[in-house]
């Protein structure tokens, strides 16, 4: 999938890929779309930013959010669990995907979250 709306990574992956109706999200942080590093304001602001990522690119699939069915979320600090929770609640309101949420000891730079996604074509 490719548009305006899909940088390609600077990594060797795709920022995202469909195959068989769904649609594979590479991990995505809490950057600005052509901006090195995690966006000021601590974790809700990079979780924001993270999400508002996976929405842009959701859209270049012709998707929004309803479509997504799983999501792994990788937090540095644990202790932003409830942080984090509040931010993604806003934009999964209500049905949302089947999430996993799990503790790492460091992510790329200097982000302190990440968030793998997979969406469905109805």
């Amino acid at each position: 999938i490719s548009g305006p709306d899909v940088t390609p990574s600077p990594m060797p992956c795709s920022p995202l890929v469909e195959a068989n109706g769904f649609v594979f999200l590479a991990g995505q942080v809490g950057n600005r779309p052509g901006v090195a590093g995690a966006v000021p304001g601590g974790i809700e602001a990079e979780t924001r930013q993270m999400l508002d990522n996976v929405g842009r690119l959701l859209k270049a699939a012709d998707l929004d959010f309803s479509y997504v069915v799983q999501s792994t979320v990788y937090l540095v600090e644990f202790s932003d669990f409830a942080a984090m929770n509040a931010v993604y609640r806003e934009f999964f309101p209500t049905d949302p995907p089947t999430r996993a949420t799990v503790g790492v000891t460091a992510l790329a730079a200097d982000f302190r979250i990440e968030i793998v996604c997979v969406a469905a074509r109805r």
